[in-house]
């Protein structure tokens, strides 16, 4: 495909139109935004597991995806540092696939942005009429100021974006702690297998944590992200790996912790089907409302914002790639005198507004996200044991621990959570098979005769194009 491509001259002042700020974060502001992404995940969600598969069953759905998500972040880590640009991903399977897998690549991983944040309004509009804030009795408005304020400071600047964002999460933070600490006097292990259709560890079978695989996901779903910032990081070398590592931490701590202590405290029964689990859990734990119940419940707002506000940082520099290298129109990628790419942030943030409001289904929405980034993780998987293989002398600051391995068992469970997306909500599959098709479609007719030789993810490829004709 590398000879199939085609490249178009852009003057001087091109990448100088196309410029982010450099510097902005350290590894702990990268830490926060690793967990801020995900940080939606624990407060709901990944309770609808237990009516899959029981406790038994989500607990092992968990730990496969934590085991998933732990190989993949040594693995990006890796790539990050070897290959730092803000395409991340996509930038990666550039390198290691071609133009055409790397825009599929960067398509999956567009979806899984650009639709998240639209789900994550509609939660957040549901999560204010719930608690009566504002007396208002439809959700659009909660929608646009949500999307107009948090765009609106992404615009001002990184920086600025980056610390408020590890503002809201350390809130957020704080309310699961005090959950955990909570609910520690009201564990029972008996509790943890009430529910009513069947008893022991797995009541509906194996076939259970296969149900459960989608929703084992909510604890970690998006920290991948990270590396979109590597080239606004101060040290992308050491940086990224430091970061992506302390977020997976942190995100691997308290899924075991909220996993346990919620249904243990509260019975799995009683959350299978909760909108609202840790406040429910603190209720049915304490048998009735309670101080707890109320802080969780108001600051599980602020978790629902840290992570629409992070995911807007993701999407535009996943567009902002793209666009530069000229894989999709070239003026999405223009940034202003703040250097924050606006079209990039705003034409996305008026496609997820639209959605959030017309379809009014955060399930339907997130499902799509969902299954984006499930293919998104395949294809980057492929590409660090493709790039292990062909280039063993590139550069790597960090080398994953295993190598090959480890991302390699990141990529069969990778392939076991594209099935089992497929199979909780086959028309949320289709409507990303279809926006892939489409995308592709559009590559092959008109973006890869248009390519930008300057791009950096181009540049990286010419630069190793170069050194294999010298050798």
């Amino acid at each position: 495909m590398a000879k199939r491509v085609e490249y178009e001259d852009v003057g001087g002042d091109y990448l100088e139109q196309r410029q982010l700020k450099r510097g902005a974060a350290g590894w702990v502001l990268l830490a926060g935004l690793g967990v801020s992404f995900v940080i939606s995940g624990d407060f709901a969600g990944w309770n609808f597991g237990l009516a899959q598969g029981g406790w038994g069953g989500l607990v092992i759905a968990t730990a496969l995806m934590a085991t998933m998500y732990t190989c993949m972040a040594l693995g990006l880590a890796e790539l990050a540092a070897a290959l730092p640009v803000a395409g991340a991903g996509y930038g990666f399977a550039r390198r290691a696939l071609g133009p055409l897998g790397g825009f599929a690549t960067g398509i999956a991983i567009l979806i899984e942005y650009a639709i998240a944040p639209a789900a994550i309004a509609v939660f957040i509009g549901g999560y204010v009429e719930t608690l009566g804030l504002f007396g208002l009795t439809s959700s659009w408005p909660v929608y646009l100021v949500c999307f107009l304020v948090f765009v609106g400071v992404h615009l001002h600047g990184v920086g600025e974006a980056l610390r408020l964002m590890l503002v809201i999460t350390g809130v957020a933070v704080v309310a699961l702690v005090a959950f955990v600490v909570g609910m520690v006097p009201r564990f029972e292990a008996a509790k943890l297998f009430d529910v009513v259709e069947g008893d022991g560890f797995l009541p509906f079978g194996f076939a259970g944590v296969l149900g459960a695989l989608v929703y084992g996901i909510w604890f970690f779903l998006a920290v991948e992200g990270v590396p979109l910032a590597a080239e606004e990081a101060r040290d992308p070398k050491r940086d990224m790996p430091r970061g992506i590592m302390a977020a997976m931490a942190v995100l691997l701590v308290f899924a075991a912790a909220i996993l346990v202590l919620a249904p243990g405290g509260a019975g799995a029964e009683a959350l299978r089907a909760s909108d609202n689990p840790l406040p429910d859990a603190v209720r049915a734990a304490y048998g009735g409302d309670t101080w707890l119940a109320r802080v969780v419940n108001y600051v599980g707002l602020a978790g629902l914002v840290a992570s629409f506000f992070s995911i807007i940082f993701a999407y535009s520099r996943q567009l902002f790639a793209l666009s530069r290298a000229g894989y999709l129109p070239r003026w999405l990628s223009r940034t202003g005198r703040r250097k924050t790419p606006y079209l990039a942030l705003i034409v996305p943030g008026a496609i997820g507004f639209t959605l959030a409001s017309v379809t009014r289904d955060g399930a339907l929405l997130i499902n799509i996200a969902v299954f984006g980034a499930a293919l998104s993780y395949v294809l980057m998987m492929v590409s660090h044991i493709v790039l292990r293989v062909r280039e063993p002398d590139l550069d790597r600051p960090y080398r994953t621990p295993g190598g090959a391995v480890t991302t390699g068992v990141a990529l069969v469970l990778a392939v076991a959570a594209v099935v089992a997306t497929f199979f909780v909500d086959r028309f949320a599959a289709g409507i990303t098979a279809g926006i892939v098709v489409i995308a592709l479609a559009y590559f092959w007719f008109y973006s890869r005769h248009h390519l930008v030789a300057a791009a950096p993810e181009e540049e990286f490829d010419a630069i190793a194009r170069a050194e294999q004709e010298l050798g």
